[in-house]
């Protein structure tokens, strides 16, 4: 990679380094190739179209599902010094003036654009008009017809790549083969680009499942022991959302919900509340979140289950963006399963997509009732192997587990004795001997299955029933409201043919102690301090908290603790423009004092040009009266001392061309300047 990428890395987004992967996607982009990258979330995907489009000529055109997400990059990329901007309809009428006058002046390099704004008219010419020389493609998956977050819109990328004529950088976190397949036929017409898999571990991500038990109770209980940390809480309905976020305030939380059936003021509002309030929980529906670009969301629970592992993988994704440590919990049960097998079941699907929508419900239930690691599970079903991970719960503590096989035929020979019509309850009163109402008036209780598992508990016979639904044993049947059906996978269990384990429940609420702390006991106070820093300036500017530092960037702050703008230069995510614009404020909240420093000095801040400067300035300051002392006064301004620092002027002929110099000043300093030049 060029030395040109890495001084930008460094010094527009504060990196001292590329993260796995991240190189060889930068310099192919920036080479004009078609490019498809699978990447895991907070794998780094926005700088590997944002650090091109710096390289590139013309204007990079970044297309993207979500509109809260594309005016956080732009307000972080503005507060980093580059020339970006949107067109959606949350602009104000200033906002995208401002945006038009940058493209007329052939000043901005990233312009990002909702899909549906492809649609109108306009669009196309406008495009063309501004010289647009790459097309990104954020959360490329939205283009499967058949996946979790299609969006139509995304079908008139292809298009607009054949008129304008320009490559294509496609990113996703979330595509099995069948998506990539898509991905490949409709931005890139079937022809297959340079793809690059880096893989989908979230390897800060701590993975917890959980069967529910009052699931009120348990989501408080897990929101308590991170009390003070900004999380999500996923439920399944709007009403769920309201009771659950009142439920955490009346327990002291700060908390507040989120659904579409809210007023956009009332959602915007929250919005803003989660974006700049470090500890704000948000109990949402599954819409929530997907435009909010907050880095340090450092816990993420699900109260009901996902509709499919793709939407647990992106879900629990918005979780720990910055690197950090994260954790996520999912609560399920019976219900939760019937009700994505209805919702699969009495769609408008084809029946081949119906099995396709199937298999990706049974892998998200096989996830759950896990009885070794879920890490290796999980990104088993994304086509890749790891060693146990030693991050989630059941390799925190191995399931008890037990032979299933005798119950679970019972349970299976339940259901074909009463004729595949009735649901878990009645069922579970038929094996366990209860003679209810509906039992006797069926003749259920003269079946040889009435009282056979008598031996187990209500609870234990309601975790067996789950877990069949879990292995695909059984399906509720919509044409016969919810009854349990035999799958053809529950066969050869119910002919002796096979074995199964199931894991025993253990239905408590979480006890785990609180998570360990982002920073030492030693460090916490200056970690506060600086948090109110930030939150000072952030509410100034009314950006959100992040957009001037994030989580991580300040963990290390406190950690290294600099003491000097050189050394504040060295901490990831400090780039020169952020150097520059906050770099004296947090220093002084780290010394106690502000660092008083030229204004041309701070640019050089944290490169080696920065100590060949203070060398130059102090051999001036040596030699300013002669060698001796006894001459007229001589001085060079900062600004020509950072012009000899630039230009490394190798003769005493060359240095006195500079401006500022002259044959005077180079007779002077000259033997001791080109002296510190040439050690470097």
């Amino acid at each position: 990679m060029s030395d040109a990428a890495h001084a930008l890395l460094r010094d527009t987004f504060g990196f001292g380094a590329f993260r796995p992967g991240q190189e060889d996607i930068v310099r192919a982009v920036t080479a004009g190739e078609n490019v498809l990258a699978i990447m895991p979330t907070g794998g780094g995907k926005s700088l590997c179209f944002q650090l091109p489009a710096l390289m590139r000529d013309g204007v990079t055109v970044v297309i993207s599902p979500l509109i809260a997400l594309m005016r956080d990059q732009v307000q972080a990329l503005q507060q980093a010094g580059v020339s970006a901007g949107c067109l959606t309809s949350g602009n104000t009428p200033e906002e995208t003036d401002a945006v038009w006058d940058a493209l007329e002046q052939g000043a901005l390099k990233l312009l990002y654009l909702a899909p549906e704004r492809l649609s109108a008219g306009s669009a196309m010419g406008m495009l063309r008009r501004i010289g647009v020389t790459l097309i990104a493609v954020d959360e490329a998956h939205c283009v499967s017809q058949w996946g979790h977050d299609f969006r139509p819109d995304y079908l008139r990328i292809g298009e607009l790549k054949r008129a304008l004529n320009v490559p294509v950088a496609a990113f996703t976190a979330t595509a099995d083969e069948e998506t990539q397949q898509e991905i490949v036929n409709r931005l890139f017409d079937g022809v297959q680009p340079n793809t690059f898999l880096h893989g989908f571990d979230r390897p800060n991500l701590h993975l917890a499942f959980a069967a529910k038990d009052n699931p009120r109770r348990q989501i408080l209980g897990y929101a308590s022991a991170r009390k003070g940390q900004a999380g999500i809480v996923y439920c399944g309905t709007r009403a769920k959302t309201e009771t659950i976020a009142g439920a955490l305030r009346d327990a002291d939380h700060n908390a507040a919900h989120y659904h579409g059936g809210m007023d956009a003021e009332d959602r915007r509002i929250v919005e803003t509340r989660f974006q700049r309030e470090d500890d704000l929980v948000v109990v949402a529906t599954v819409a929530f979140g997907m435009g909010v670009d907050k880095p340090d969301i450092r816990w993420v629970a699900h109260a009901d289950l996902p509709k499919s592992i793709e939407s647990y993988y992106q879900e629990i994704g918005r979780a720990g963006r910055d690197g950090a440590p994260a954790e996520t919990l999912t609560l399920f049960g019976a219900d939760d399963i019937k009700l994505r097998r209805s919702q699969i079941d009495e769609g408008l699907a084809p029946p081949d997509r119906k099995m396709a929508d199937h298999a990706r419900l049974n892998a998200l239930l096989g996830l759950a009732e896990a009885l070794e690691c879920r890490r290796i599970n999980l990104l088993g079903y994304f086509g890749e192997t790891t060693i146990t991970c030693g991050k989630c719960d059941l390799c925190d503590k191995a399931p008890e587990t037990f032979d299933a096989t005798q119950p679970v035929r019972m349970a299976l020979s339940a259901i074909l004795r009463t004729g595949e019509w009735f649901g878990a309850g009645h069922l579970i009163d038929v094996l366990r001997g209860t003679s209810t109402e509906k039992v006797r008036q069926r003749g259920h209780d003269d079946l040889p299955t009435f009282g056979v598992g008598k031996a187990h508990s209500k609870a234990m016979w309601t975790a067996i029933f789950r877990q069949m639904m879990g292995h695909d044993l059984i399906r509720p049947d919509p044409d016969r409201h919810g009854a349990l059906r035999f799958t053809e996978n529950a066969r050869p269990l119910l002919k002796g043919e096979t074995t199964i384990t199931l894991r025993k429940d253990t239905i408590t609420t979480d006890r785990r102690p609180a998570v360990k702390a982002l920073v030492s006991d030693e460090d916490a106070p200056l970690l506060s301090a600086l948090k109110a820093k930030r939150r000072a300036l952030a509410e100034q500017q009314k950006v959100p908290a992040y957009i001037i530092f994030n989580d991580k960037t300040l963990i290390e702050m406190a950690e290294r603790r600099p003491v000097t703008l050189d050394q504040m230069a060295g901490i990831s995510g400090v780039g020169a423009k952020k150097l520059e614009s906050y770099g004296r404020e947090f220093l002084a909240v780290i010394t106690g004092a502000a660092q008083d420093i030229h204004p041309t000095r701070r640019k050089l801040a944290g490169r080696p040009e920065g100590a060949i400067f203070d060398r130059l300035a102090q051999a001036q300051l040596d030699l300013q009266r002669g060698e001796f002392g006894t001459e007229k006064p001589l001085t060079c301004t900062t600004s020509t001392l950072r012009k000899i620092v630039e230009y490394k002027p190798e003769t005493l002929d060359d240095l006195a061309r500079i401006q500022g110099m002259g044959d005077q000043k180079a007779e002077r300093f000259g033997a001791a300047f080109l002296r510190i030049l040439a050690d470097g």
